[in-house]
């Protein structure tokens, strides 16, 4: 097969720097990146945030300027969904029939909102967020709306709320857990930052669940289960998503909450190859299945899955990574834990400016720094090293985390 095609299917992040990596690795056989959506690759955290309230360009998204994929002699088609893999044959089958050899063959075809099912879910004016078509109606429904509900209090949910009170909309965020952002940070930081959306004048309803929507064409209110209703011009909708493993489930790969991959990435078929949010794959370090769903994760299993198709590279061990900013309250987060771990505080979280440990067995197994910057790596450096810390002076600010993480 010399004259097949590296073949990626899902023209997001982590495609794109997969295709960027097999060139700066050497690779000079032919390359095709296979995308859906009619833009060239993007980044997404902006469309919640910055692009969304109309302070960054577009352009600015974008993973690589308009020239990059010609210069590299890497055919990007865009507008151009992949229909089935055909294991047997080496192909791809493209929507419009078409069939396309593969060498290798990665797939990062990523994740889709996950979609209320109730009544008036296909009203006007509810909207979900994954792509610049979404992010750009949001916008769009912003300009005219003077109340919005949000259902989700997640990192969509809670970033689309921010970006909506700063842009004067009044603003209803409905969870169905007892905090925002319970779920992944707990019940303490959820706390925190139910505070920080109250404190920007969020009304925040929590223990909530949407029973209906309901409207004359277009979403004009929110009945809750417990009876309550909630008037608004628009919705935004943001409870999840499920990874798109449609291609590699009728493929007859092995998949469970994304696609099952290898530390190196490799599915559970010899020569394909998955990377970003729909990938389950293996992690040396936690000795357990990832799923990461975050900017940093695609930006960095792609290239570590290219390096993999050409028969090289190392596990891939990176901690999972994340950020988020909300208002005046930026963080990072990085680890792993468990529902066993404790919380842990260096400052005070009144301030809005410290760091959260998350500790089991008196090991650092999880890090947030918010409005601190420049400690990640430290953080990092103290979950690898799997050591009992000092916890007097793990919370000291007079400490630095830097000595810490060299002592470890």
């Amino acid at each position: 097969m010399p004259n097949r095609p590296f073949v990626i299917i899902g023209a997001g992040l982590a495609g794109a720097k997969a295709a960027e990596t097999l060139r700066a690795e050497g690779f000079d056989g032919p390359v095709v990146l296979l995308g859906a959506e009619a833009e060239r690759p993007y980044e997404r955290p902006p469309l919640s945030k910055a692009y969304l309230r109309g302070e960054q360009a577009r352009d600015a998204a974008y993973a690589h300027d308009e020239r990059f994929y010609a210069e590299n002699e890497i055919e990007l088609r865009t507008s151009t969904p992949a229909k089935r893999v055909d294991v047997r044959a080496g192909e791809v089958e493209l929507a419009g029939g078409d069939r396309l050899g593969y060498a290798r063959l990665l797939l990062a075809t990523g994740a889709e909102p996950r979609r209320l099912t109730v009544a008036g879910g296909a009203l006007e004016g509810i909207l979900y967020l994954r792509d610049f078509g979404d992010s750009d109606a949001i916008a769009e429904r912003l300009r005219g709306a003077g109340r919005l509900v949000v259902v989700g209090a997640g990192w969509i949910g809670a970033e689309v709320a921010a970006s909506a009170r700063q842009l004067g909309v009044e603003v209803t965020l409905v969870e169905r857990a007892a905090r925002p952002l319970e779920r992944v940070l707990g019940p303490e930081l959820g706390g925190i930052y139910a505070d920080i959306h109250r404190d920007h004048g969020v009304e925040l309803l929590t223990d909530a669940a949407v029973d209906a929507f309901e409207g004359a064409g277009s979403v004009e209110r929110v009945r809750l289960a417990d009876g309550r209703t909630l008037d608004c011009d628009a919705v935004v909708v943001g409870v999840g998503v499920e990874p798109r493993t449609e291609l590699a489930e009728a493929a007859g790969l092995e998949t469970g909450g994304g696609i099952l991959v290898s530390e190196r990435l490799e599915t559970s078929a010899l020569g394909i190859f998955a990377a970003g949010d729909v990938a389950a794959a293996w992690h040396p370090f936690f000795e357990r299945r990832l799923r990461v769903e975050h900017w940093a994760n695609a930006l960095h299993q792609g290239p570590a899955a290219a390096r993999a198709m050409l028969g090289t590279g190392e596990p891939y061990d990176r901690l999972p990574y994340f950020f988020s900013d909300q208002y005046d309250v930026g963080m990072e987060y990085s680890g792993q834990p468990t529902a066993s771990a404790e919380v842990a505080f260096r400052g005070d979280p009144a301030t809005r400016e410290f760091v959260a440990f998350w500790l089991e067995s008196g090991r650092v197994v999880a890090g947030m720094n918010v409005n601190v910057w420049d400690v990640t790596e430290a953080i990092q450096a103290l979950i690898r090293s799997r050591r009992i810390v000092d916890l007097g002076r793990l919370l000291d600010p007079d400490v630095p985390l830097g000595d810490l993480a060299e002592a470890a």
